[in-house]
């Protein structure tokens, strides 16, 4: 199955496992860390499925899941939550989550969960082989740890290669040093923001026709980078 899946979650490095883990799957995710910028993207995107933490700001996830279910978009939802009250488990099933699961978890549990959601609602396409994501002439393959851009292998540090999966998952996202740091946790615990700079140069060396005036992997001043090209 392949499938677009929202998810909403303010504890950033869990948001970034769940994404990493439903790349691996062979899904496309968006990643949101509030109550009313998930509403925004459910308009604007209309997924497969929202894996929605209860605990959000702004708009906490029982408010979410009750606007989504008050719209015509029947969009599956699977919610996240660190309490284990009854109450609050009946409460999400009364606003029509299909699914619920207490933290922790662990990933292969919350991507079985993701499987049999999607299966019961209809809503993935397709079958996927394999899990390459492919945007702008370049293929990262998570399984394999391979990188490809406009069909020759190109040779990545696990560093540039988190942060190219990261950009490929999504294109055209502007990606702030800090986020993309985070991408690289425990690979390099003393790197510093401006390590990003770095992988990002050597990166554009490596897929850029001329790394001096780059094409794909694009700075966006005062912000960060963004992959752009779309997917393939």
């Amino acid at each position: 199955m392949c499938a677009h899946v929202l998810v909403a979650e303010d504890d950033e490095m869990q948001a970034e496992l769940i994404r990493r883990s439903l790349l691996v799957e062979g899904h496309t995710a968006t990643v949101v860390h509030d109550g009313a910028a998930a509403l925004d993207a459910a308009r604007r995107l209309c997924p497969d499925l929202v894996v929605l933490d209860l605990m959000l700001p702004v708009v906490d996830g029982f408010g979410v899941c009750r606007v989504l279910r008050g719209g015509d978009a029947d969009i599956p939802v699977l919610m996240l939550t660190a309490r284990s009250d009854e109450e609050d488990l009946l409460l999400g099933l009364e606003l029509g989550a299909d699914d619920y699961m207490t933290k922790p978890y662990s990933p292969r549990e919350l991507m079985a969960r993701i499987r049999t959601v999607l299966r019961r609602s209809g809503r993935a396409v397709g079958a996927r082989e394999d899990p390459v994501v492919r945007a702008a002439g370049i293929a990262v393959d998570p399984v394999r740890h391979e990188v490809r851009c406009d069909g020759r292998p190109v040779e990545c540090t696990p560093a540039e290669f988190q942060i190219l999966l990261a950009m490929a998952g999504e294109p055209e996202r502007v990606f702030s040093r800090r986020q993309l740091l985070r991408y690289t946790h425990g690979l390099d615990r003393s790197s510093t923001e401006r390590a990003v700079d770095v992988h990002i140069m050597n990166l554009r060396r490596k897929i850029e026709a001329d790394p001096r005036r780059p094409a794909r992997l694009l700075t966006v001043f005062g912000v960060g980078y963004k992959l752009s090209g779309g997917r393939a």
